[in-house]
């Protein structure tokens, strides 16, 4: 795919997420992933109490999991969140990394990033900022992060290799990548494959968790590891009504870690220490 045609790509998903950022959430706010209400978040892996802690507005129903249970964040670290949106992700990691720690998130759409800002406003929010850029060329300095989020976001981009290159370029050496992303299942058929709807609905762009692992390797992560959430078919064929959608992408629990850093084992598995 040529730089004009990412463009163009990026282009369709900005207007639509920026409909998305002006507009009040309903059933389905146009291009989501997925309808907006408290359920569907619970349904997620988020709680009440996290619904409770954000400010109206914040949460618009975007994402497909909840990236910070995977992240297991720490007081006093800095978090980068990927296609931040209205900052939902942003305001709960900002809860559990406290004053010390510090959340940015990035997004492309501008009117996103009004919004974020304006929610974090709203509760005062001193230890979040918001960066409006892509997240193929992200705008934070080298080896600045801890952990790396995204929920939902990544599926979206035109060049995922470059989105993985760089998050391991702006994290610490033995930082974390922890993401709530779509896979794809087997090939899509025709009509979900050139559909715009299913393009910014998180569905036409997923890839197999393979090609992930793959990409995320060829990037420069270790301990990679995508966990595919068969239960989220439940939710997912709400996206695209009468498709099938479900029968072909899922949810899935990506995580990585960049070289450099001691690491330990907690959990299961290994992380940074």
């Amino acid at each position: 795919m040529n730089e004009r045609a990412k463009d163009e790509i990026r282009q369709v998903v900005r207007e639509q997420y920026g409909q998305v950022a002006r507009e009040a959430p309903g059933p389905c706010a146009p291009g989501c992933c997925g309808g907006f209400s408290p359920e569907a978040s619970l349904k997620l892996g988020y709680s009440a109490e996290d619904l409770a802690a954000v400010p109206e507005g914040a949460n618009l129903g975007l994402g497909c999991g909840n990236p910070r249970v995977m992240g297991s964040l720490r007081r006093g670290e800095t978090i980068l969140d990927l296609g931040s949106g209205g900052g939902f992700d942003c305001f709960l990691a900002a809860r559990q990394v406290g004053e010390r720690g510090h959340v940015i998130g990035v997004d492309m759409t501008p009117d996103m990033v009004s919004k974020a800002r304006a929610n974090a406003q709203k509760i005062g929010a001193t230890n979040v900022e918001f960066r409006l850029g892509e997240i193929e060329r992200l705008p934070v300095g080298d080896a600045q992060i801890d952990v790396v989020l995204s929920n939902c976001v990544i599926n979206l981009s035109p060049d995922k290799a470059a989105v993985f290159r760089e998050a391991l370029r702006v994290l610490k050496p033995g930082g974390r990548l922890a993401i709530s992303d779509v896979v794809n299942l087997q090939p899509l058929p025709e009509a979900l494959k050139n559909d715009v709807a299913a393009l910014t609905g998180c569905v036409s762009g997923a890839v197999t968790g393979e090609e992930l692992k793959r990409l995320l390797a060829d990037a420069g992560f270790q301990y990679i590891s995508v966990t595919v959430r068969r239960e989220s078919r439940e939710f997912i064929r709400d996206w695209l009504p009468g498709s099938g959608v479900e029968d072909y992408v899922a949810s899935a629990d990506i995580e990585a870690i960049k070289p450099g850093g001691e690491l330990s084992c907690c959990g299961g598995g290994c992380c940074s220490s």
